[in-house]
C-alpha cells in the first residue's frame, strides 16, 4: 500500500475529524513534509480535504468525487489487476485508453473522467457525460480471444453492471440486447467495446471496454432529446461520501470475476435472465432497411434470435444490426 493510500485509509477511518500533521506522520512513520506531499496528491485525485493551521487535516464527509485511491480502497478481487487513473475531464475515455494501448500499456489500466466532452456510444452516438454525476470509465484488456468472440466482453460487462446496480439499489435491472442496462424502465448505462486485431492470428491484440453509467441524476435533468429515455441509478439526494467510488469498484470486481472465466461464459445466466426484449416487437435496422420482427431468446454465442413477420428466422450479432424496440426502447 502506498503512502497516499495509507493516508486515505487513516483519514477515512476518522472522517469529519481533524488529525494533526504530527499525529499523521507518527501513525504512518513518515516526515511532515511527506504528509503534506501525500495530502496534495490526494487533493489532485479529487479528494476534498480541509487543512486548518493548528488543527490538522480532515476528510470532508460529503466528498463524492471520483479519485483513484478512493476506488482502490473498495476494490477486492480485482485489486491486483486494475490500475485506475482519474482525470477531471477528457474528450473520451475510450480514445485515451486506445492511445495508451498503442504505447504498450498493460492490461488492467482503467481511465476515468469526471466529465467527457465527446463521450462515445454505439452507432456513432454521443454519450451524455455531465460533470460530477456519472461514471465514465474505459478498461484496457488484452484477452486471448478471437475477434468474433469480442461480444462476450460487452455482454459480461453488462451483466456485471446489472449485478452491481441491483446490489446497490435492491431493484431489478434489465439488459437491452446487446449493451444497455435499464432500471425503472429507463436506460442508466451504455457499453462500448472497441478493439484492435493482431495481424498474424486474427485474435484481439487488445480491447477497450467503455462503460458509461448515469450514477446520480444530473441537477438540471437530461437533455430534451433523451428525456423519457435516460434515467439515473440514484437520485440527487442520495449523494454521499464515496458513493461513486464504491459503485465503480463493485462493477470492476464483478467484471473481473466474469472476465477471468470469459471463455466459460459464467456471465451468461445473469445476462439472459435480464433480457427486456424477449417476446417484444422490435425493428431490425440494417443500413437503410427496417424489418419488423419479434425478439426471442439469446443463444450461447450471445446472438439474439428474431422472428420476422414474413415467417423468416434469424440469429443476429451486435456487429450486424441495430435493434430498436417497437415499444419505445432506444
Amino acid at each position: 500500500m502506498t503512502t497516499k493510500e495509507r493516508l486515505l485509509e487513516l483519514l477515512t477511518a476518522r472522517t469529519g475529524e481533524f488529525i494533526s500533521g504530527q499525529d499523521v506522520a507518527t501513525a504512518l512513520g513518515i516526515s511532515r513534509a511527506a504528509v503534506w506531499k501525500a495530502i496534495r496528491s490526494l487533493e489532485q485525485d479529487g479528494c476534498q480535504i480541509n487543512a486548518v493551521t493548528g488543527k490538522g487535516y480532515c476528510l470532508v464527509d460529503c466528498n463524492d468525487r471520483v479519485y483513484a485511491a478512493g476506488i482502490r480502497k473498495f476494490l477486492r478481487c480485482g485489486s491486483n489487476f486494475y490500475y485506475p487513473q482519474v482525470f477531471p475531464v477528457l474528450p473520451s475515455t475510450n480514445d485515451t485508453v486506445k492511445a495508451l494501448a498503442a504505447e504498450g500499456a498493460p492490461e488492467g489500466v482503467v481511465v476515468l473522467a469526471e466529465a467527457q466532452t465527446a463521450g462515445k456510444g454505439r452507432m456513432r452516438r454521443q454519450f451524455f457525460s455531465p460533470d460530477g454525476t456519472g461514471i465514465y470509465m474505459s478498461i484496457l484488456l488484452r484477452p486471448k480471444l478471437a475477434a468474433e468472440d469480442a461480444l462476450f466482453i460487452t455482454t459480461a460487462a453488462a451483466a456485471a453492471v446489472a449485478d452491481a446496480i441491483e446490489a446497490a439499489t435492491g431493484e431489478n435491472a434489465g439488459i437491452k440486447w446487446v449493451n444497455d442496462v435499464y432500471l425503472r424502465g429507463l436506460k442508466v448505462c451504455g457499453i462500448l467495446t472497441e478493439g484492435a486485431l493482431g495481424l498474424e492470428e486474427g485474435n484481439l491484440e487488445y480491447a477497450v471496454l467503455g462503460i458509461g453509467i448515469n450514477a446520480i441524476a444530473p441537477q438540471n435533468g437530461f437533455p430534451e432529446e433523451i428525456q423519457g429515455i435516460a434515467g439515473a441509478v440514484f437520485p440527487q439526494d442520495a449523494r454521499c461520501a464515496d458513493l461513486r467510488n464504491r459503485q465503480i469498484a463493485d462493477v470492476l470486481d464483478r467484471f473481473y470475476l466474469y472476465y477471468m472465466r470469459v471463455s466459460e461464459k459464467t456471465f451468461l445466466p445473469s445476462y439472459r435472465s435480464r433480457s427486456i426484449l424477449r417476446d417484444k416487437a422490435v425493428n431490425v435496422i440494417r443500413g437503410g432497411t427496417v424489418r419488423p420482427a419479434v425478439a426471442r431468446e439469446i443463444d450461447e454465442e450471445c446472438r439474439l434470435r428474431v422472428d420476422y413477420i414474413d415467417g423468416a428466422l434469424e440469429w443476429i450479432s451486435s456487429g450486424e444490426v441495430s435493434v430498436r424496440s417497437a415499444e419505445g426502447y432506444q
